[in-house]
């Protein structure tokens, strides 16, 4: 007989990965609902919107596990302060729908490999290029190919509505500095160029006057160095549909489910 499955053992699951210690200020935590629930269905995603909710109550899942927060900032509201309208019908609305949601966002990061990371490197096809994992940053060889082909094949196997680049579209690299998510700050990605270990940066999101602007100077310069913006949910949605795929495997008798949302941003 297969034991009774609650939020519990689910987010015990989760937090059973983690390699280093949570920070005091994790964002980690039973948003809504009740963690004695029994599970009927599980749905991961990038962004726990109403949509998502409301797609996951049509399949009978009672627990979403999401990554970012769901209240328009990383920590949340600060004690004290007043609850927005729009937070407070959202809120209303989620509650409505009576499903649990985890937030999933400090732990899976802390995972060995990141899971989010690995994640990314496996719906990019790239998992037998990895040369290094690192805890902010995984190092890839790839197969030589000229950047406007490298970034074309990723946006392919991304399933993205569109791409963005810095460089020349035509210049050829190999050495892969892959940063999902926030991490596209010059801090993170420069050392790696400079240092060799990169010759092609490719992040989620950053600050634009940093790593795109030191990007152009330096092939200005005669540094061909190449750069790829995905996004910041689309560089770490397939970390979360990744992470599906585990609890699949952990518990078989439950409906387990990625959710994706449609692009935040629109190119027109």
């Amino acid at each position: 007989m297969t034991p009774l499955t609650t939020v519990q053992t689910v987010i015990d699951a989760l937090t059973a990965n983690i390699c280093t210690v949570l920070p005091e200020t994790t964002v980690d935590r039973l948003l809504i609902g009740d963690s004695s629930r029994p599970v009927t269905g599980i749905v991961t995603t990038f962004m726990p919107t109403l949509s998502i909710a409301r797609q996951a109550k049509s399949l009978g899942a009672n627990l979403m596990i999401g990554h970012e927060g769901l209240f328009f900032s990383h920590h949340g509201r600060s004690d004290g302060s007043p609850e927005g309208e729009i937070e407070r019908m959202k809120r209303q609305q989620l509650e409505d729908l009576d499903i649990a949601i985890f937030r999933l966002h400090d732990g899976i990061h802390r995972y060995s490999p990141d899971g989010i990371t690995e994640g990314l490197v496996a719906k990019s096809g790239w998992s037998a290029h990895v040369r290094e994992h690192r805890q902010e940053a995984c190092l890839l060889d790839i197969p030589s190919a000229p950047l406007r082909e490298i970034a074309r094949e990723l946006k392919a196997r991304l399933g993205l509505a569109y791409i963005r680049i810095s460089g020349n579209p035509e210049a050829v690299f190999s050495r892969v500095g892959l940063l999902a998510g926030y991490r596209g700050g010059g801090r993170l990605t420069i050392p790696l160029l400079e240092s060799g270990d990169a010759d092609l940066i490719i992040y989620g999101e950053g600050p634009e006057w940093e790593t795109p602007e030191y990007v152009r100077e330096a092939t200005r310069i005669g540094r061909p160095y190449g750069l790829i913006v995905l996004g910041h949910a689309e560089s770490e949605d397939p970390g979360m549909e990744f992470l599906a795929e585990s609890l699949s495997t952990l518990f078989p008798h439950i409906p387990v489910r990625h959710l994706r949302e449609e692009p935040l941003l629109r190119v027109l």
